[in-house]
């Protein structure tokens, strides 16, 4: 069954495109007419492009990998926000710090930096500096937590980039296909889907048109991340059974091998044992007769 509906979409302006003039003919696959100087998408090849995006993304999330949410505009901000933290995934709402995937360790500093600071205010160690200079500290660490509070826990480059305008999100985008980061995108009318491995063509202006999108791609990952918990709990439910099983074979090699020891010991021993009987009728053999009692002789 589809994750979303031709009406469902069409009730959120899914299928409005930009104007005529500011198409991109690498787009053309996905229009369906054009209507007063407005690309029509095909909502058909949206629902399809919608689930296959879908399934490939709950299967990362099955996996236990991260995928990054990245919308920077406005009318996408809070959607993403709210869906995303959902199901636990990072994302991007603020500007897109350059090098965030190339130089994915430089990040990571800052976003030590961050726990830093708080280890410090917490255990007091800030207590004895100036009002100006904890002003200076707090502000810092108010800024790190708008850029990067939301990727906080990205210890690990992620699996994938979710995209809306990859226009927007050209920086984004680069630094992906850089990396062979496979990207999935919301892709208007406008933009150029060459380098977009999922291509969802869809409104992405339309806070209706990414809402309806985001819902139907966060339930798929949240699908993903409740299948793992599953196999994860009937795996440490057949832990015991399986150590078990498989520690019969271990037990019989160990049993076999001491068997064997023992079988292959005794032919040993039976020489051994023989030669000391031999030792001993030899040395009674050599010992020299004592007289008999006198009365015995008489």
């Amino acid at each position: 069954m589809p994750r979303t509906d031709f009406n469902q979409l069409l009730e959120a302006g899914v299928h409005f495109g930009h104007l005529k003039r500011k198409w991109n003919p690498k787009m053309a696959p996905y229009i369906f007419m054009e209507k007063n100087g407005i690309h029509i998408i095909d909502l058909h090849k949206t629902v399809l492009k919608i689930d296959e995006a879908s399934n490939a993304l709950k299967q990362i999330a099955r996996s236990g990998r991260r995928v990054l949410f990245v919308a920077t505009k406005k009318q996408a901000k809070d959607i993403v926000s709210e869906k995303v933290a959902a199901v636990n995934m990072p994302y991007v709402t603020e500007r897109w710090p350059g090098g965030m995937l190339t130089n994915f360790p430089t990040i990571r500093k800052a976003v030590k930096k961050m726990a830093t600071i708080d280890k410090l205010i917490s255990d007091g160690t800030y207590g004895n500096f100036s009002k100006r200079e904890l002003l200076q500290v707090t502000r810092q660490r108010a800024k790190l937590e708008k850029n990067l509070g939301s990727i906080a826990d990205l210890t690990r480059l992620p699996a994938a980039l979710f995209v809306v305008d990859v226009q927007k999100e050209a920086n984004a985008v680069k630094e992906a296909k850089r990396l062979n980061i496979p990207v999935f995108a919301m892709v208007d009318t406008c933009c150029d889907p060459t380098d977009i491995d999922y291509v969802i063509p869809a409104n992405d202006d339309a806070a209706k048109s990414i809402e309806v999108v985001l819902t139907a791609v966060t339930a798929a990952i949240a699908e993903g991340l409740a299948e793992r918990k599953l196999e994860k709990e009937k795996e440490a439910a057949e832990a015991p059974a399986k150590e078990a099983k498989e520690s019969k074979p271990r037990i019989r090699k160990a049993v076999k091998a001491d068997v064997d020891e023992i079988v292959g010991s005794a032919p040993k021993a039976a020489e051994a044992a023989a030669e000391e009987v031999k030792e001993e009728v030899a040395a009674v053999a050599a010992a020299p007769v004592e007289a008999a009692p006198a009365a015995a002789a008489e």
